[in-house]
């Protein structure tokens, strides 16, 4: 019976006290998937060679799954440098971030930076779950200090992010090994 009650309680209770805010787009802009930049003959040469050495020395290990893995893996690279990214639809509201159909609502989401990549201008946006991790977002033609505004309300804004072990071999291995001359 008393449960019965509090049943009735909840049904009159006078709708009032329950505010709702609207969800207002902030930001919306169209740029491409992913940084771009298109390949010389060069970097697809450099790149095989390259490839082809590192097969014999496995070759010569009896390493043949490896061999497999080092195949498909400069198969996904060459992949990656031909076929351009198609593009997407972003979009900053008052909730979270929507890239494409994926929402990310702010308490997912940890804080935000820039960097250049290929030549264009990217957010990276960290999050919470171990999975994404990070989302990369490029600017197109859209304001870096415009995007900027807009998230540091709900975001904090790292002007430096500590380059990670991976990240530093990477950058020393295209300085003093380009696969290609630009």
């Amino acid at each position: 019976m008393a449960a019965h009650k509090e049943q009735e309680k909840h049904k009159e209770a006078p709708k009032e006290n329950f505010s709702y805010t609207e969800v207002k787009t902030l930001l919306a802009w169209t740029a491409p998937g992913r940084p771009f930049r298109k390949r010389t003959k060069q970097y697809y040469l450099t790149s095989l060679l390259i490839m082809l050495f590192v097969e014999i020395i496995l070759f010569l290990f009896s390493q043949y799954m490896l061999m497999f893995v080092i195949l498909s893996l400069v198969f996904v690279a060459f992949a990656l440098a031909t076929v351009p990214p198609r593009d997407f639809h972003y979009r900053i509201s008052t909730e979270g971030i929507m890239v494409e159909d994926h929402f990310f609502l702010w308490q997912e989401l940890y804080d935000f930076y820039f960097i250049k990549r290929e030549g264009a201008q990217a957010l990276h946006i960290r999050t919470h779950a171990f999975i994404p991790g990070e989302l990369t977002i490029t600017l197109g033609g859209i304001n870096e200090e415009h995007v900027k505004s807009v998230l540091l309300p709900f975001l904090p804004y790292r002007e430096y992010i500590k380059p990670t072990f991976m990240e530093k071999s990477a950058d020393w291995l295209s300085k003093n090994f380009p696969l290609e001359n630009v």
